[in-house]
């Protein structure tokens, strides 16, 4: 009894667990970008009873055996991968990439970002920079007279300046792709860092090696589907109550013990 109380609360914590990673799922439902967790559980030791393959007293050889597990634990959150919506926006900086690979961005200790938000804009120098003033890598700067900013399927920039006809080239996008992308490290901001679990980045234009295109004028949305993720809450929090229960009914069953009298 006591050890069903301690195995019926493992699984209390792990639906605990795996409701607050719902819970970011859908608070994220509407950010670009954002790519949708999941968690995994393995069970926890097992305690042998009696030995497969033991021979019993007549000599013959059990079969199963007894093992009583003793509960669950988390074992991984990972990440979904899977492409998410687009949505078009219009504007000549949104940026959606069709498939695999990511934006790479400076971040301020000088390290390299990783992001699939494409919301970008433009500094106050005319720098290609995220919603929070990271730059692209390689840096992008569109002229301060440009009159158009066209970005094509390969990551091309060009701009059309007043007195030209031509349309000038002002730089590449270059994505990066992950033989892991799930062991990113993500810290806030829709950045993730490299990783050992991840892999070095491998780099190269849109369009080219695995990589996906880019896409102007569109963004990615999250790949969050509410339906499934209420789906999950729902069973998660039937989870929980269940563990809930056993919890009750082993302390029943030794306030009953307790309560034996000679």
């Amino acid at each position: 009894m006591i050890r069903a109380l301690y195995t019926a609360a493992t699984g209390m914590k792990a639906q605990d667990l795996n409701i607050s990673v719902i819970s970011n799922n859908l608070a994220n439902v509407n950010t670009n970008g954002f790519k949708r967790s999941r968690a995994d559980f393995q069970d926890l030791l097992y305690q042998n009873l009696r030995l497969v393959g033991t021979l019993t007293e007549a000599g013959n050889q059990v079969p199963t055996g007894m093992q009583l597990g003793l509960g669950v634990k988390p074992a991984a959150i990972q990440k979904i991968f899977l492409q998410g919506d687009f949505v078009q926006t219009q504007s000549e900086l949104d940026v959606a990439i069709e498939g695999k690979g990511f934006f790479q961005v400076t971040l301020p200790d000088g390290t390299i970002g990783y992001t699939r938000a494409g919301s970008l804009k433009l500094d106050n120098t005319g720098q290609i920079v995220t919603s929070d003033g990271y730059p692209l890598e390689p840096a992008i700067t569109i002229p301060t007279d440009a009159l158009t900013v066209s970005i094509d399927a390969q990551g091309g920039i060009s701009v059309t300046q007043p007195g030209t006809t031509a349309p000038s080239t002002v730089g590449t996008i270059q994505l990066a792709t992950f033989v892991n992308p799930a062991g990113l490290q993500s810290i806030g901001q829709n950045i993730s860092l490299e990783t050992d679990a991840s892999g070095a980045p491998t780099t190269g234009n849109p369009d080219t090696d695995e990589r996906g295109s880019t896409q102007q004028g569109f963004l990615e949305l999250s790949n969050v589907s509410v339906v499934e993720e209420l789906v999950n809450l729902i069973t998660g929090q039937r989870a929980y109550e269940i563990n809930s229960k056993a919890i009750q009914t082993a302390d029943d069953m030794l306030q009953t013990a307790n309560n034996l009298k000679r």
